[in-house]
């Protein structure tokens, strides 16, 4: 166990200690990222939209052409007992399916007997300190150089490692993606942008992973009547708003106060990200913390 993962993981089959988990390095999602992963959220120890969490980690299988090694049944057990074990009231379940180990490396998909690796774990779900809330954090804009299957939730992650990296060590905290002159995700969550007091999100296409924190802010926009587009932003449109969020399950609704440098807006949290994590955190007290 580490500070940042709970005894015991779950390994094929076995829940055993994280230092005893073993790994084949002919794994192909060591030689080749050949792979997904999904992270399910952990409320007062009940996993928030566990379903829709399962249903995207099989459609980015059927995406690569991997078979789901598990039932459905048998991934929620999975998920309930590395929640019920790990110290921690909210959680991080990690989920991971490799096309398994082949006793040979080559590109071709290996044949059907070899089984694919199951791997999972459990993390402490910690989101932004009010500080960092009040102040709103920096990020920086690149260029989009992912492949044309962002949708898929792969663990191929280097183009979005390499735009973080750049964020952190020039001192910011995300890297926004554009593409074709559309910004379309950070590198690890959605963007939300603000112009005039209206709320405007990119559209769910083969570019962008689709957000389960993402779809929240839609249906609590439309709850509370807050003016909404889902349409392409332009990278004009995000240099010239009044605000600017990243939002996921760790990030939840942050905002951010600096872009490339400069001021977004006033260069402080506005008014209608303040509302927007307030009407957050009261669905998380009345809904995922209720199960």
């Amino acid at each position: 166990m580490t500070p940042y993962v709970a005894d015991p993981v779950y390994l094929n089959g076995q829940f055993l200690p994280l230092a005893e988990a073993r790994v084949s390095p002919l794994d192909r999602g060591f030689l080749y990222g050949d792979g997904v992963y999904e992270v399910i959220p952990v409320y007062s120890r009940r996993p928030f939209r566990m379903a829709e969490h399962l249903a995207r980690l099989q459609a980015t299988l059927a995406g690569i052409h991997l078979g789901n090694p598990l039932p459905l049944a048998e991934w929620q057990k999975i998920v309930e007992r590395l929640v019920e074990q790990a110290p921690w009231d909210d959680q991080s379940i990690y989920l991971q399916v490799t096309r398994g180990a082949d006793d040979k490396r080559d590109h071709a998909f290996p044949p059907a007997s070899v089984p694919a690796t199951v791997f999972a774990f459990a993390s402490p779900l910690v989101t932004p300190s009010p500080a960092v809330r009040a102040a709103g954090v920096a990020a920086i804009t690149v260029t989009d150089q992912r492949w044309a299957r962002c949708d898929l939730k792969v663990i191929s992650l280097l183009a979005n490692v390499l735009a973080r990296q750049q964020a952190v060590e020039l001192g910011c905290a995300e890297a926004l993606l554009i593409r074709d002159s559309y910004v379309k995700e950070g590198a690890a969550s959605n963007v939300f942008v603000v112009k005039d007091g209206l709320l405007l999100a990119p559209p769910k296409t083969q570019l962008m992973l689709p957000g389960i924190t993402y779809d929240v802010i839609l249906e609590l926009a439309a709850q509370h009547q807050q003016p909404l587009e889902v349409r392409e932003i332009a990278e004009a449109e995000l240099r010239t708003a009044d605000e600017v969020w990243m939002t996921s399950s760790t990030k939840e609704v942050l905002a951010i106060t600096t872009l490339d440098g400069k001021p977004v807006g006033n260069g402080k949290p506005g008014p209608l990200g303040v509302r927007m994590w307030q009407w957050y955190q009261d669905f998380k007290n009345t809904v995922m913390r209720k199960g």
